[in-house]
């Protein structure tokens, strides 16, 4: 399985203090946390801008997303997750493989 997904956190944590920098609109700090658990998980991943895109076996993929998304759940009071996933039995290295198709595809 590919699965891409993007988790971000929106208001403020209950236990921030006023002026902190709870009041940054910026998320790249829960971003990296969650990246951070991704690529400790050990499954090949891949991060743009936009998503993270992991590939492994249905209940190690979506337990690695599971703890990303509380991990991110500590930047604010809610916590908004995307998740897009390609499910494609008896197929491995897709994360690559897709790819380079598409550019042999391309050169074609």
């Amino acid at each position: 399985m590919l699965l891409a997904f993007s988790v971000a956190p929106s208001g403020r944590p209950a236990d921030a203090p006023a002026g902190s920098d709870a009041d940054d609109a910026s998320v790249h700090h829960a971003v990296a946390e969650a990246v951070r658990i991704v690529r400790e998980s050990g499954l090949p991943n891949r991060t743009d801008s936009m998503f993270t895109t992991i590939e492994g076996e249905w209940d190690e993929v979506f337990d690695v997303v599971k703890r990303a998304t509380h991990a991110v759940g500590r930047y604010g009071s809610r916590v908004s997750l995307v998740i897009k996933a390609d499910i494609r039995p008896g197929y491995t290295g897709e994360l690559t493989g897709k790819l380079d198709r598409l550019e042999k595809a391309l050169g074609e």
